[in-house]
């Protein structure tokens, strides 16, 4: 089957395929700190997203064959690490809540007003969602994702997706106006 994507890596992707060492130190180099900060904004801890992307990198170099260029591979890369730093907070024992429920009206979005941010205090505020929320809130927010695809990559119903969205952004609020980042009127 013909790739559908062309991937400006191709060349290196190619000798990846073949088992070449050096090629997957290159694909390395080019996509590890990109692969890092998604675990880590999922995982919490930076020597634990460290651990979650390296084998996230194994299990794709070992499954290189599967890549068929649908996406880019930085994309099908991103998917693996997504879904192997799912798989250790799962390890973790992560209950995400399950709402099969009404989803919440959403609220008007505050943080679309011009404040000065302290962006030290709202990632500090992200880390103190309980880790259900974060993720979700992360892999909406910072990676991008929509509620179909989330739904499916934590097995959640789509309606959960947005209610723990709307419960996180409602919490972030609640931990930025307790430490008066924003102050809201």
């Amino acid at each position: 089957m013909e790739a559908l994507y062309r991937n400006i890596h191709q060349e290196i992707i190619d000798r990846c395929r073949e088992g070449n060492r050096e090629a997957q130190f290159q694909l390395y180099k080019l996509y590890y700190k990109s692969m890092y900060n998604t675990s880590l904004r999922i995982v919490g801890n930076p020597t634990d997203a460290e651990d979650v992307m390296q084998e996230a990198f194994l299990s794709a170099f070992n499954k290189m064959e599967s890549y068929e260029g649908k996406v880019s591979f930085g994309a099908w890369l991103k998917k693996i690490v997504v879904n192997r730093s799912l798989d250790y907070l799962k390890k973790r024992r992560v209950v995400f809540e399950e709402i099969n429920e009404r989803v919440m009206e959403e609220e008007e979005n505050p943080f679309m007003e011009t404040h000065e941010i302290d962006v030290e205090k709202i990632k500090k505020a992200i880390w103190q969602l309980p880790e259900g929320y974060r993720v979700v809130l992360s892999l909406y927010l910072l990676e991008g994702y929509d509620h179909d695809e989330i739904s499916e990559i934590l097995h959640i119903t789509n309606v959960s997706s947005r209610t723990q969205l709307l419960r996180a952004k409602k919490k972030l609020r609640d931990l930025l106006r307790k430490d008066e980042v924003f102050s809201f009127n």
